[in-house]
């Protein structure tokens, strides 16, 4: 893997990772762009004990543009885009229109009892351009592409865990309007948050309740107890374990392990990184098949949860080495034609009620296995 580091026009950083020749990627931004500004903030919401982020910027990005406007299409024939090169195999910059940016800053209070706590909205939020092709999808790379990806993934994921006052970090994709998309481009993104995500410190708190009970590793004794019930598993390899959680909350969806307990993309061993490009196409594409060739592509949210990267003292949480790196995909599609919306009690009360029984949604996505 070859890595070429430049600055867009406003100083935001573009990163490529090509496999083989990297010409052209000294190609200069040459738009007339003014410097990012940004208003984010987080907010403490002491009910929930979770930080809510607040970014009255993000009102004005790019909404669905024409494809001959796309900005993450290469720069051709005298239309600049985000990206200065003629051609690209992944690249990656800045967001825009960040949620999170900036270095961090202590969080104060608005009112004498502490209640009302804010902070810098800090951290960084970077776009993940898969492929140049703006008709293709992540399920058309080939292996090699799919491996590139995961390369910048885990090169990323190096970098923005080294950022002062990053605590995590989440890399993600988004695809389909359905879910939110914005921009048609095959694409992704990566958050670099200044605190532990909400979900992830839930999963912390079982686990280490889990050991207290049992003395045992909650992520390790919940996959084999997957394998060894069989129903709910999808595919299996030498190296990754996929399976449709137990008590999943989505029509469909899928939990990815390595067999190798590790806490981030960073410590994967060669078998995995190697096994993953195929288990992973072979995933998306099935999920592109469960509703039959004439519905069209499955909208998915698919993403990698990994440890906390560390604590206020710039230490490793001790908790880093309990946890499981895995992937989740999911779509909001229950059936033909028919999306899951989170009405009433989704999102009034956080609690799910799946129309899918999770037994069901593996056996459909072992039926649609490619042949």
């Amino acid at each position: 893997m070859q890595k070429t580091s430049t600055r867009l026009a406003d100083g935001r950083e573009l990163v490529y990772y090509d496999l083989g020749d990297a010409a052209g990627r000294d190609a200069a931004d040459r738009r007339p762009l003014d410097a990012v500004a940004t208003a984010s903030e987080i907010r403490h919401d002491p009910l929930l004990d979770e930080w809510v982020a607040v970014t009255a910027h993000r009102q004005a990005r790019t909404y669905h543009p024409p494809q001959d406007e796309c900005p993450l299409c290469p720069s051709r024939n005298g239309r600049m885009t985000e990206i200065p090169a003629e051609d690209y195999q992944v690249a990656v910059f800045e967001n825009r229109f960040p949620s999170l940016a900036g270095p961090p800053g202590p969080a104060d209070a608005e009112d004498p009892g502490g209640l009302f706590l804010r902070a810098p909205g800090a951290g960084r939020c970077e776009v993940v351009c898969f492929t140049s092709d703006h008709d293709a999808s992540f399920a058309d790379l080939t292996e090699e592409r799919a491996g590139l990806v995961l390369d910048a993934w885990t090169d990323r994921t190096a970098e923005l865990s080294a950022l002062p006052g990053v605590r995590q970090v989440y890399c993600f994709e988004n695809r389909g309007r359905e879910i939110g998309v914005t921009l048609g481009h095959p694409h992704g993104q990566i958050y670099a948050y200044p605190f532990t995500t909400p979900r992830t410190e839930r999963m912390l708190r079982a686990a280490a309740g889990h050991r207290e009970r049992t003395g045992g590793n909650l992520f390790d004794d919940l996959v084999a107890a997957e394998r060894a019930d069989g129903r709910r598993v999808v595919l299996e390899t030498g190296h990754w374990t996929a399976f449709v959680p137990h008590a999943a909350r989505w029509p469909y969806e899928v939990h990815l392990y390595p067999r190798r307990r590790v806490p981030d993309l960073t410590e994967l061993d060669a078998g995995a990184r190697a096994e993953f490009p195929g288990v992973y196409l072979e995933l998306l594409r099935r999920f592109d098949r469960i509703f039959g060739p004439d519905e069209p592509p499955t909208p998915y949210i698919s993403g990698w949860h990994q440890a906390p990267s560390g604590t206020e003292g710039g230490k490793g949480r001790p908790e880093r080495s309990d946890f499981a790196l895995h992937l989740q995909i999911f779509t909001i599609r229950r059936t033909s034609g028919k999306l899951k919306y989170l009405a009433g009690s989704e999102s009034g009360m956080g609690v799910f009620i799946n129309d899918v029984p999770p037994e069901a949604a593996a056996e459909r996505l072992r039926e649609v296995a490619s042949q």
